[in-house]
């Protein structure tokens, strides 16, 4: 790991921060993308 200096927290949190907000967004990416197949399974089968 390269050294951060003091800035080390504020860095490391950022990354967390963004990890975290990309993986919330493909989660709900994949469940709407899921309810919208399912819902179009319904209207093509009548």
């Amino acid at each position: 790991m390269p050294d951060l200096g003091k800035y080390a927290f504020e860095v490391l949190t950022a990354y967390a921060a963004s990890i975290a907000v990309l993986t919330v967004l493909v989660w709900l990416s994949v469940r709407r993308a899921r309810r919208v197949k399912r819902a179009l399974e319904a209207v093509e089968r009548g």
